[in-house]
């Protein structure tokens, strides 16, 4: 299992998995698309860059999924595949979709914005929890 929701009660949350930290990153972008759109329906037709900074592996997740957040609001894209290269608390990342089609893809939730409320980013584990504002 790549992630999960979490019952949330004003907002949306996802737990995501993954072997590596790469891994953890690429499955919770995934989690936070799965929250705006069945992922099933969408192909990997363009690709954009994103690069992100941070201090620690909290804000860097944050500013990871604020970046593709910021992507879908202002151009009109949902993302299906995403490919991470995480050196320190650099990343540098590609994410794989389409813009929007209204005839083909159903918008489920609008999530506003990434939140630092209950936010986990535990490689050791293999684990990430973060909740968005909806």
């Amino acid at each position: 299992m790549r992630f999960e929701e979490l019952d949330h009660t004003a907002d949306a949350g996802i737990r995501s998995y993954g072997a590596t930290l790469e891994e953890l990153f690429e499955n919770t972008a995934a989690g936070m698309f799965s929250l705006i759109v069945d992922l099933e329906t969408l192909k990997p037709r363009g690709e954009v860059e994103v690069r992100v900074k941070a201090e620690d592996l909290e804000t860097l997740m944050v500013n990871w999924l604020q970046e593709l957040l910021f992507l879908h609001e202002t151009q009109r894209l949902v993302f299906c595949e995403f490919d991470v290269a995480i050196e320190r608390f650099d990343l540098t990342g590609r994410a794989r979709g389409e813009a929007i089609d209204k005839r083909r893809h159903d918008l489920k939730l609008a999530v506003k914005a990434v939140t630092y409320h209950r936010l986990k980013v535990d490689p050791e584990k293999g684990v990430a929890e973060v909740i968005f504002d909806i």
